[in-house]
């Protein structure tokens, strides 16, 4: 019973901070609403983000993981209609990984096309829709990726939410929600590693 109240706290807290942030962004959203421009540029500034790799090639958190989609030639699949949803290793998480591994993939792109898409789910899944799954989960979720592989979500004891790979390792969710018109990309502090 203490187990399933602690989840619930957690999955709370979790919902708690995107309700907090939803209405920071709403108020902020308003405010700048009263000074912005007319809607045409808006809509021409939203669209400007472009698909998933578009928004990986122009964040600099990203920068590494753009650069492995183009060696791994995946920016063809990922320009596709989608909806991907894509956790995201950032340029710290990427710099973890041991030289003689990363070297090892940047020379096989089989290898390195099949890291790379265990990081991406078929489907949209924004901040809001992962928070459902883990409530209906009771504090777990399970997605899978464009290569049919499971990725399990939970959120741990300081009510972040992870990712455990098929290896035991644990990566954090660190951002959500940058949209793309094919998708949604979230950050991730580590690298997912498959079977």
């Amino acid at each position: 019973m203490n187990m399933k109240k602690s989840v619930l706290i957690a999955v709370a807290s979790l919902a708690i901070g995107f309700l907090s942030n939803n209405a920071i962004a709403q108020t902020q959203q308003q405010d700048t609403t009263a000074k912005a421009a007319p809607a045409t540029t808006q809509a021409a500034t939203a669209a400007s983000s472009g698909d998933v790799v578009g928004v990986l090639a122009t964040t600099t958190d990203f920068a590494p993981l753009a650069l492995a989609v183009k060696t791994a030639d995946l920016e063809a699949t990922l320009k596709g209609p989608g909806p991907f949803t894509i956790f995201a290793p950032n340029d710290v998480a990427f710099s973890k990984v041991p030289k003689p591994t990363m070297d090892d993939l940047t020379k096989d792109h089989a290898k390195l096309a099949k890291l790379l898409k265990y990081h991406v789910v078929a489907g949209k899944y924004t901040k809001a829709d992962i928070i459902k799954a883990l409530s209906a989960g009771k504090g777990k979720a399970s997605l899978k990726t464009i290569d049919g592989e499971v990725l399990n979500l939970s959120v741990n004891d300081k009510s972040n939410l992870q990712i455990v790979d098929a290896k035991g390792n644990a990566a954090q969710v660190i951002s959500f929600d940058t949209m793309a018109s094919n998708g949604v990309v979230h950050g991730l502090n580590g690298v997912l590693m498959p079977q």
